[in-house]
């Protein structure tokens, strides 16, 4: 069963807040390509809008997103980041992130709304589509080659990095920066 997608007043401005949900498994971290811009490869992500703070926004995105049930969730990061967003912006570009790791349980159940592709990643591969996500930061790929097949989330890579969960050059981290 998959969540239907939000009412468009909810999706119409920005309201610059934003969760992310990191869920680990032995097998790695989940993941998924996004169904919706932007391009990438992500973990479960979502606006705060009417869902009443972080916390509840990050059960509800991981209900919505992947079918999970989240039994415990933990604050890992909270920073602000200059990410672009598809909807239309009120003030600054970027968004307040609050990344927290989740344990969940149920049967992975993913929407056809918003996730293409789900897998579990390995250390290793998240350096893979990171370094990808480095070369069309650097011109090497072009945009229609970044979507077709994407590397990680420009967003995500940062993140990831702070949480030493993937270690790239900081040049690399700058150079993706300027495609947020």
């Amino acid at each position: 069963m998959t969540a239907p997608p939000a009412p468009s007043s909810a999706r119409g401005l920005c309201d610059h807040a934003s969760v992310g949900v990191l869920i680990s498994s032995p097998d790695g971290l989940l993941l998924f390509e996004r169904a919706r811009p932007p391009a990438g490869i992500a973990p479960v992500a979502g606006h705060l809008d009417q869902h009443g703070g972080p916390e509840a926004a990050a059960h509800a995105e991981v209900t919505e997103e992947v079918g999970l049930t989240v039994t415990h969730l933990h604050l890992l990061l909270k920073q602000w980041r200059p990410n672009k967003c598809r909807r239309t912006p009120a003030g600054p570009v970027g968004h307040q992130w609050w990344i927290f790791q989740a344990q969940v349980s149920g049967t992975l159940r993913p929407s056809d709304h918003e996730v293409r592709r789900p897998r579990w990643l390995p250390p290793d591969r998240l350096r893979q589509y990171a370094l990808r996500t480095a070369a069309y930061a650097e011109g090497r790929l072009g945009r229609r080659e970044f979507e077709h097949d994407p590397g990680l989330d420009p967003v995500w890579v940062r993140f990831l990095h702070d949480l030493h969960m993937l270690k790239l050059p900081a040049g690399a981290l700058d150079r993706i920066d300027t495609v947020l």
